[in-house]
């Protein structure tokens, strides 16, 4: 069991255009550059993604992609799920089917409680982080490389009058 591109992307993508939408509609095109995400493949998990009306699209001049729902109300499940991303552990898929007796029967595996449990715990996880939740972090994010990186350019600005400072840039 494991997220897969899909789910990855789509999550990527959605923190992207939360980041950016204030702006007005966001363009797939741009969330590729940036991303590094095929368009192509953007192009059909925004398909999925409007069919679940997570996010609006708008034709034309200016036109893109914005959020249907505020980003506090679309969690990383409702993102996962849209896209068609299967979350699970058991080897049965939640059939109940994992293992064949010496009769012939399907039944539970040994683990499979477990495996459901962990599914269960993912699940309740995912739903309760919100868009909201990871664009807030990846702002953070960005406020904290902008201020070491001033941090960086300041410690390794000339003194004033030293021989250094006079030099032409």
């Amino acid at each position: 069991m494991r997220l897969t591109t899909k789910g990855r992307f789509a999550v990527t993508a959605m923190i992207d255009l939360a980041l950016r939408q204030q702006g007005g509609p966001v363009t797939l095109a741009a969330i590729s550059e940036r991303q590094n995400i095929s368009l192509s493949y953007l192009e059909q998990l925004f398909g999925k993604l409007r069919r679940h009306e997570l996010v609006e699209s708008m034709r034309g001049p200016g036109g893109g992609y914005s959020l249907a729902k505020l980003a506090r109300n679309v969690t990383v499940a409702d993102i996962i799920f849209a896209v068609d991303e299967p979350l699970d552990a058991t080897d049965c898929g939640g059939k109940q089917d994992c293992t064949r007796g010496t009769d012939g029967r399907a039944g539970k595996c040994m683990t499979h409680e477990l495996w459901s449990t962990l599914n269960r715990k993912m699940v309740e996880y995912l739903d309760s982080v919100s868009l909201q939740d990871l664009a807030d972090q990846q702002r953070m994010r960005e406020l904290e490389q902008a201020t070491q990186a001033r941090a960086v350019r300041v410690a390794h600005r000339p003194a004033a009058g030293s021989p250094s400072s006079a030099l032409p840039c």
